[in-house]
């Protein structure tokens, strides 16, 4: 990027340290972005040779040599040296992935001490950590460590009451267990320090020894926090979890030492100054104050500012459901954390977190199996019905386990598909795969977000204004969930949230917008910064050049808010209230211009109030590639095939699944695609007229729709063989870039008719289309993928703070939906204990 003039307001520097990449981002005072930095590890320190920053290895491990971030920061602050004037950094904050960093026992240079003529990764070679090679979030070779820490403890639920959540891979207490009885028992022997990702960051960039905030050691399964009952006001480790992991009362001791303090002041005062080492190394100020550091995930939350009733979704490798909490309330069913940016003399408050492991590689997985591309991906799910079926008594359901996950589903593994009831290894018609996937995925959250809110946790009811009686339904008694045996009345929308909040890879497919809002029947939002960067390239996980991502931004925020508090500037004390406020302020004096989201000049292609360009990444780091020759697993850009490539393909025939992806679901593995940032299609319904449908909104058909647009007969002369599990009409099925019929794939049978009459030409009179498996496919491209875009309805209040509206509820899809959750309870219930 070319260097910028070394002037301006004061800087307020936020990093990340993601799974792919190192990203910084930098705003003013008035939080308008001025610079964006990033360090790609795969192409800038190719000498590593990860894929998407992480090795791949036997056994679900994921790991990144934690030298490579050390040679990737020493490359982003001379790219922010080179172009910026440091001095004007008034404070620096950051997030990181979920990692370990294994410090050996032995004595490395002081972290205050360091010369300023040697770069970090010769201060810290490879030899300095007893695990040069660390685990990441995706790596859940753990798991069975972590079920066997929640068995000792008495279950999930005296778990979740000891130490505020239940078992899961990620857990710290999993991982420091899995070293100890798998690795070579010199790397535990070793060992002197262990520390998060985030506060390894953060004691690099302070020159000391910093310790992790309450927030992530909440997630490390040994914490228990000063609410809980058994505290006394204070949290404190788990000495029996510490005990379990260490094996021995004097290995436990070890492990204590090991972790360290908690930063318990939550979060609202600084944990140092910049280091001696970056003062001379870069220019940077010795006044620069440093803000606590936290997780991405948490931040990205940070960086949305939330009100008290809405909701955020994060899609990712792992997909993730926060909302604020007002109360402490653990159990099983959540996991629950302080907010990492909160001053210690107001009310506590806490995020809760619903999380499935099982995101992007089903979402990828499917798209291989049944589609060429992204963008036949949206679109088929766009004109399947919903719950894949016209009809209320034949709805299709299918669960997707291929990763280990948290409870319920902590011994669920493999692939579920149901039709009327009865468990079938394949749907008679392939295309509801790609919808029945996205839709088990949201209704999960769906309900886990009811039964969530039963306990409490989160306070209000989450809609005010919405009446808890909804529209009167055929057949729905007064007691509508004790009779369908739910602890909760699916027809009720009141403890729904008010608004998603989402980012992340699907965030940009309009069908998963307008699913997400049908499901919860409440508006869906999408970052200004992630829209516009999608419309620059909308196959990007990583954020295009010059755009920022949403743990840097949420890191800059909260570096924003401490220094006000440092300096008694602050006119309110809340975190998102103060941010807010700064935000508003702002828009009046720009006279509402959106907020610039690239140091690029470029404007954006969907503004709807004539302001400058916004734009950025979908905020998630996706370490898995297109399983193809162009692109092994870890690749962080999925590339749409070319027109000639496409025709090719069609010409020779493709099989519904590569032969690599196939040996990989034959044995229940991850080398699969995944979700590319900018994966949508803007031109479908209220995105703009698309698939030859005129109209606002282009919606899935539901039973009362469908037979306006066509006769039974007619969509049996459109599908060309019949099913009774799907007769939607033909919206322009020759551009879905559907797989032609293929040689049987290793692991996947069906039990029903192939596909016919979804190549690439019309049907005829007689059903058959030219893809039928009797006659040649004529080559066909796809339509290239565009992102969603924002409604011209997004408000101010959701503007100033850089929010587009991208989706609206409708009140009979969200009936609809709601009508199909007990039976996908009933479903999930037999799945999980193992009975189908």
């Amino acid at each position: 990027m070319p260097a910028i003039p070394k002037s301006g307001p004061s800087l307020f520097l936020g990093i990340e340290l993601g799974v792919d990449q190192l990203r910084a981002s930098l705003v003013d005072e008035s939080l308008e972005l001025v610079g964006v930095e990033s360090v790609d590890f795969d192409s800038e320190v190719p000498e590593y040779q990860t894929q998407g920053g992480i090795f791949t290895t036997p056994g679900e491990a994921y790991t990144t040599p934690v030298e490579m971030w050390l040679k990737g920061l020493d490359l982003l602050f001379e790219k922010l040296h080179r172009n910026y004037d440091l001095t004007k950094i008034k404070a620096i904050g950051g997030a990181a992935q979920h990692a370990l960093v294994w410090w050996k026992s032995t004595t490395i240079p002081s972290l205050s001490s360091l010369d300023a003529h040697v770069p970090l990764h010769q201060h810290f070679p490879a030899q300095s950590f007893s695990l040069p090679n660390t685990p990441v979030a995706s790596d859940t070779s753990s798991h069975t460590h972590g079920l066997a820490i929640e068995a000792i403890l008495g279950g999930p639920d005296h778990m979740a009451a000891r130490v505020g959540i239940c078992s899961n891979a990620s857990m710290v207490a999993a991982q420091l267990l899995r070293v100890r009885e798998t690795w070579p028992q010199e790397v535990w022997a070793r060992t002197g320090r262990v520390q998060l990702a985030s506060a390894f960051l953060a004691s690099l960039v302070t020159g000391k020894w910093t310790a992790m905030g309450e927030a992530e050691a909440c997630a490390t399964g040994a914490w228990v926090h000063g609410a809980n009952h058994n505290a006394t006001g204070q949290g404190y480790w788990d000495e029996g979890v510490l005990d379990i992991v260490g094996g021995s009362r004097e290995e436990g001791r070890r492990v204590r030492g090991w972790l360290g303090d908690v930063d318990v002041s939550g979060g609202s005062r600084k944990i140092g100054n910049v280091s001696r080492y970056l003062v001379e190394r870069y220019g940077f100020e010795p006044e620069t104050i440093v803000a606590p550091f936290t997780s991405d995930t948490l931040s990205t939350y940070l960086s949305l500012l939330p009100s008290s009733g809405d909701a955020v979704l994060t899609f990712g490798p792992t997909d993730y459901l926060l909302a604020p909490a007002q109360h402490y309330i653990p159990t099983r069913l959540y996991n629950l954390f302080p907010h990492p940016a909160q001053d210690a003399t107001e009310k506590r408050k806490y995020i809760a977190v619903l999380s499935s492991r099982n995101a992007d590689v089903p979402r990828a997985l499917v798209r291989d199996m049944y589609t060429k591309s992204w963008s036949a991906f949206d679109r088929l799910v766009a004109i399947v019905p919903p719950g894949g079926s016209i009809g209320l008594d034949d709805k299709l359901f299918s669960f997707w386990h291929l990763q280990p996950d948290a409870y319920p589903y902590s011994r669920v593994k493999g692939i579920f598909r149901f039709e009327t009831g009865i468990k079938v290894n394949e749907f008679r018609d392939l295309r509801a795969n790609p919808r029945c996937l996205l839709e088990s995925q949201i209704l999960t959250f769906r309900v886990k977000w009811s039964r969530m809110v039963s306990t409490g946790v989160l306070g209000t009811p989450r809609k005010p204004g919405v009446s808890p009686t909804p529209p009167p339904l055929a057949g729905r008694s007064n007691t509508a969930s004790s009779s369908l045996g739910l602890q909760f009345d699916p027809y009720d929308p009141t403890p729904l949230p008010a608004r998603v909040l989402a980012t992340g890879a699907a965030a940009n497919f309009p069908s998963m917008s307008n699913l997400v809002g049908d499901v919860f029947n409440a508006p869906v939002f999408v970052p200004f910064t992630q829209i516009d960067s999608a419309q620059v390239v909308p196959h990007r996980n990583s954020p295009a050049q010059g755009y920022p991502s949403r743990p840097a931004l949420g890191g800059a925020y909260v570096a924003r808010w401490v220094w006000s508090r440092e300096w008694g500037a602050s006119g309110l004390g809340v975190f998102e209230d103060e941010l807010k406020r700064l935000l508003g302020k702002r828009w009046i004096a720009t006279g509402g211009q959106q907020l610039r989201s690239n140091v690029n000049g470029a404007s954006s292609a969907v503004a709807t109030r004539g302001a400058p360009g916004s734009g950025a990444n979908s905020g998630t780091s996706t370490p898995y590639g297109h399983p193809s020759a162009r692109s092994g697993l870890g690749s962080s850009v999925l590339v749409e095939e070319d027109e000639a490539e496409e025709a090719e393909m069609d010409r020779t025939g493709r099989n519904l699944l590569s032969p690599a992806a196939a040996a990989n679901i034959h044995g229940m593995g991850m080398g699969l695609g995944v979700l590319g940032a900018g994966a949508g299609n803007a031109g479908m319904g209220m995105y703009g007229s698309a698939y030859g449908v005129g109209g606002d909104r282009l919606r899935s058909q539901t039973g009362s729709t469908i037979d306006t647009l066509l006769s039974s007969a007619a969509a049996s002369s459109i599908m060309g063989t019949p099913s009774s599990a799907y007769t939607t009409p033909d919206l322009a099925l020759s551009n879905l870039g559907m797989m032609p019929p293929g040689p049987s794939v290793p692991g996947i049978t069906t039990t029903g008719p192939s596909v016919t009459g979804v190549g690439a030409g019309p049907a005829t009179a007689g059903g058959t289309g030219n893809g039928s498996a009797a006659g040649a496919a004529t080559p066909t491209t796809p339509t290239p993928l565009t992102p969603v875009v924002a409604l011209t309805s997004t408000s101010d209040a959701e503007a100033q703070i850089g929010l587009g509206k991208v989706a609206e509820p409708d009140v009979d899809a969200f009936m609809a939906y709601a009508s199909i959750v007990p039976e996908f309870v009933r479903l999930e219930t037999m799945v999980v204990k193992g009975i189908v």
